[in-house]
């Protein structure tokens, strides 16, 4: 038998905020996570704007002694499920701790760490290189790290598929608990890419906006004048629980989680297909999953990237999804404030659809200033929208042709 599973707590590490309720009333605000570069010196640099972790400060949520053990998308990660925790009132008791798992997703890992030591082995040889290198960016070790805190002693594991690795984590999650094999799931993702390389090389594929001198203004998801998207660090972390067990401990309830879609372009490395097949399969499969209607989802909160591509090819996927309905859907890109998380955007995603859900508001889509044709559906500009919300779909899509959708449920009991 098929158990329900519902999300009891949501732990967001953003641009826009460091916690759950600062991410989102920022979130609601429309205000832009977006700034110059300060990790790094940009010159020379085609894009020189990114959405930072601003004021994250690793000690307030790991030890000191363990802070160099991590690269930075574990640091966010571990900070994510503190707040995932402590918003679900979940502490993991021993008896308990082999029914709680962990799976925590990310599409580069340490990029920080590597690029880091390979610059201490260029100037110094093989004996400046850390010996807690390889733990500090290999990509499950941010589960490794919360599941060793936590004690969390349940399926453990993560998942690398490019920006769709944390909504396939929350996926996989819900599908681990539906079978009996846990009771809770600590899942979403993490990313901390802000680095030389990869800024270097996403620019290089000219996928980055260079809109420099605006950076609060250059992630305009579904805008005619996009032209790329802007980086962004952080972590998003669902605590999913089987009903019952929820239940049985008088938690809180924020949403169920009802459809899981997957699916794989077969086309091209980097680029959707024009026919946008694979995401039209992913959220068809979402929506087959969860037996829901077209006409029954409110809302999606949309993969958004702000690149040419990206945007109108999701515009139609929603369009040939959802045939008339579309036109009554509200579609928003938070990526226009917190930036492209990469492998950490699902996660974040999702955790916004939640608390959309949770408080029947849609957030907005910021810098949405100038019509596109080819992008013609409701994106809530500008300004978050008071609603009533039955279903949230979130829709990530990622490099290799990889696809995750998302189905969540208003919780009525």
């Amino acid at each position: 038998m098929t158990r329900r599973v519902v999300v009891t707590g949501v732990g967001l590490v953003s641009a826009v905020g460091i916690g759950t309720e600062e991410s989102w009333k920022n979130i609601l605000a429309g205000r832009s996570g977006v700034g110059p570069i300060t990790q790094f010196d940009t010159n020379g640099f085609a894009a020189t704007i990114a959405a930072e972790l601003k004021g994250f400060d690793p000690l307030q949520f790991v030890e000191k002694k363990e802070v160099k053990k991590m690269g930075r998308f574990i640091q966010a990660a571990m900070a994510s499920t503190h707040f995932a925790l402590e918003q679900a009132g979940l502490s993991i008791q021993p008896e308990m701790a082999e029914r709680v798992g962990v799976y925590i997703g990310t599409g580069i890992g340490g990029f920080d760490v590597i690029e880091r030591e390979h610059t201490a082995y260029m100037t110094g040889g093989p004996r400046k290189i850390s010996p807690f290198f390889i733990p500090a960016s290999i990509a499950n070790l941010a589960s490794g790290f919360v599941s060793i805190r936590w004690g969390a002693k349940g399926p453990n594991s993560a998942t690398c598929t490019a920006c769709s690795s944390s909504a396939h984590a929350v996926g996989d999650s819900y599908r681990i608990i539906a079978r009996c094999d846990a009771d809770v799931m600590i899942s979403g993702g993490a990313e901390a890419s802000i680095t030389p390389l990869c800024v270097g090389g996403f620019a290089a594929m000219r996928a980055l906006s260079t809109r420099n001198q605006e950076p609060e203004r250059a992630s305009r998801p579904f805008d005619r004048d996009r032209d790329g998207f802007v980086i962004g660090e952080g972590a998003g972390i669902l605590i999913l629980e089987e009903m019952g067990f929820a239940m049985k401990r008088d938690a809180r309830i924020l949403a169920e989680v009802v459809g899981y879609g997957m699916s794989g372009d077969a086309y091209h490395i980097t680029s959707p297909p024009e026919d946008a097949d694979g995401a039209v399969r992913v959220m068809r499969s979402a929506l087959a999953d969860a037996k829901v209607l077209p006409e029954q989802v409110n809302y999606i909160n949309a993969h958004g990237t702000s690149t040419p591509y990206n945007d109108r090819l999701e515009t139609l996927a929603i369009k040939k999804v959802f045939g008339e309905h579309a036109r009554k859907l509200a579609v928003s890109s938070t990526k226009s404030m917190t930036g492209h998380l990469l492998g950490g955007a699902g996660g974040l995603e999702a955790g916004l659809s939640v608390l959309a859900l949770r408080d029947q508001i849609i957030p907005p889509t910021i810098n949405y200033e100038n019509a596109d044709p080819d992008c013609d559906l409701d994106y809530v500009p500008n300004q978050a929208r008071p609603a009533e919300i039955d279903y949230a779909l979130s829709n990530s899509f990622g490099f290799g042709g990889t696809n995750a959708a998302l189905l969540f449920k208003r919780f009525t009991g």
